[in-house]
C-alpha cells in the first residue's frame, strides 16, 4: 500500500479518534478543532492533487522494479495536424507511445485516433469533456463522463481503451471507485515536461524530462493544446527528447509492455 494512503487511513481514524473524544469528554478550544481540521483538509487535498502520491487510486505512475526502457504519453489529443506530426516522429524512431484522448476531440477527429492505432501505439481515455473541476464532481457526472469517452473510443477503434488518465492529473475516491467499476487502470507519470503550458519553450521541456529519464520512467507530454489549436512546445521538442532517449542507451517501451499477463493490470509504480 502506497505510504500517502497509510498516511491517509491513519489520519481518518485519527480524526474519528479526536471527534469521538471531543463528544464524549470536554470539547477542545476552537483553534484546535480548526487546526485538526485544516491539516486533514490539506492532506485530502495533497492527494487529490498529487496522483503520485496514489493516496486514492492505484495509479501507474512508473515501471516496476525491473522494468527497462521509458514509456512516452501524450494528453490532450487527438489534433489533426499535431497529433500526426508527433505520429511521424516517432515512426521516425520506431517508438511506440499511449495517447490519452478527450472524448469530444475524438468524435471531431475519428481519422487521427484511427491513425494512432494503425501505427501501433494505444489509446487511453482522458475525460470526454476534460473538466478541470472533473474532482469536484459527483458520483454521476463522473460515471457518465467516463461512460461516454470509454464508449466513443470503443466505437473508433474496435477496442475498449483499459487505460485512463484523469484530467489535469487530479483524483479522488470516487473517481478511482468508478474507473475500478469501468475496469479502466489509472495512469500517472514520473516526469513532465509542462509543455502544456503556453509558455513552455521546446529547449525547457528538454531539459526537464532530461533529467527524469530512467528506466521505468513514464513521460508525459502533450500531442494537443488543453484548448485552440496552439501547438505544445512538446512537439517540436520530441526529436530531442528522443536522442536524449537513445543517448543514455535507453529504449522507448510501450505502456502494454508493462502489464501483467494474467490480470490484464498495470504493475504497482515504485
Amino acid at each position: 500500500m502506497p505510504p500517502a494512503r497509510i498516511l491517509f487511513w491513519a489520519a481518518t481514524a485519527g480524526v474519528l479518534v479526536f471527534s469521538c473524544h471531543a463528544a464524549l469528554t470536554q470539547a477542545p478550544s476552537l483553534a484546535v478543532s480548526a487546526l485538526v481540521a485544516f491539516l486533514y483538509v490539506a492532506l485530502l487535498t495533497c492527494g487529490a492533487l498529487v496522483l503520485r502520491l496514489r493516496m486514492f487510486a492505484d495509479a501507474l505512475v512508473c515501471g516496476p522494479h525491473d522494468a527497462r526502457g521509458v514509456a512516452l504519453t501524450f494528453d490532450d489529443g487527438p489534433h489533426p495536424l499535431h497529433t500526426k506530426e508527433v505520429l511521424d516522429i516517432l515512426d521516425t524512431y520506431g517508438a511506440k507511445a499511449t495517447f490519452f484522448v478527450i472524448g469530444h476531440k475524438a468524435v471531431a477527429h475519428r481519422d487521427v485516433v484511427i491513425e494512432i492505432v494503425r501505427r501501433g501505439h494505444q489509446v487511453g481515455v482522458h475525460g470526454f469533456a476534460h473538466a478541470r473541476l472533473f474532482s469536484l464532481w459527483g458520483s454521476k457526472r463522473v460515471r457518465d463522463d467516463l461512460e461516454q469517452a470509454v464508449a466513443v473510443v470503443e466505437t473508433i477503434t474496435g477496442e475498449r481503451p483499459r487505460l485512463f488518465r484523469p484530467p489535469i492529473g487530479h483524483t479522488n475516491p470516487t473517481i478511482a471507485r468508478i474507473a475500478e467499476q469501468l475496469d479502466l487502470r489509472v495512469v500517472g507519470w514520473s516526469v513532465g515536461g509542462h509543455d502544456g503550458l503556453a509558455t513552455a519553450t521546446a529547449e525547457g521541456v528538454v531539459g526537464r524530462i532530461s533529467r527524469g529519464l530512467k528506466d521505468g520512467a513514464v513521460v508525459l507530454l502533450h500531442d494537443a493544446a488543453e484548448h485552440g489549436s496552439r501547438k505544445p512546445a512538446g512537439v517540436t521538442a520530441l526529436d530531442a527528447i528522443l536522442q536524449k532517449i537513445e543517448a543514455k542507451n535507453l529504449r522507448v517501451t510501450p505502456l502494454s509492455t508493462w502489464l501483467d499477463d494474467e490480470s490484464e493490470g498495470l504493475p504497482e509504480g515504485r
